[in-house]
Parts: C-alpha cells; sequence; structure tokens
C-alpha cells in the first residue's frame, strides 16, 4: 500500500509540473486548454478536500503542512495519514 501511495504522489507532482510548464512554455492549441481545465478541476478537488478533511487533521503536530500536502497530493496524503486509535465509551 505504501507504494501505491508514494507512487500516486509522485505522479501527481509531475501532473503538477506539467501544468506549470504549461503556463509557462505554451502547448499547441487543444492540449494547453485541456491540460489548463484539468489543473483547475484538480485544484478545485484537492480544496473540497482540505475544506472536508479539516477536522480529522485537528489532532496532528503539523497541520498546515499536511493541509499545503493535500492541496498537492491530495487523497494519497490523506490515505498516508496514520489513523488515530479509537476510544471505546465507558
Amino acid at each position: 500500500m505504501k507504494f501505491i501511495l508514494g507512487l500516486g504522489k509522485a505522479l501527481t507532482v509531475v501532473f503538477w509540473g506539467v501544468v506549470l510548464m504549461n503556463l509557462l512554455i505554451r502547448q499547441p492549441s487543444p492540449l494547453h486548454l485541456l491540460i489548463n481545465a484539468a489543473g483547475i478541476c484538480l485544484l478545485g478537488l484537492h480544496v473540497l478536500e482540505v475544506l472536508f478533511f479539516n477536522g480529522s487533521l485537528r489532532g496532528r503536530s503539523h497541520r498546515w503542512f499536511d493541509r499545503l500536502q493535500i492541496l498537492l497530493t491530495g487523497i494519497f496524503h490523506i490515505l498516508s495519514i496514520p489513523r488515530a486509535p479509537r476510544q471505546l465509551p465507558l
């Protein structure tokens, strides 16, 4: 599972590199629009993930770094966060 999460994170960072490169060096006509649209959609999804999983980050020591990593890699970072042990009700 760790390998899949690491691979997903790496591929997501590569995708963000492609989006940034597309902003610097414009690709041919239909391709640059598709890359920009995919980048905007993925950024929107990652912002929603930060909003939805904000409550689960409250006990973490580096909450802002976790939020930044979620913006960058999304669900792959969320799945790599260890779960807190559940306490049984008394």
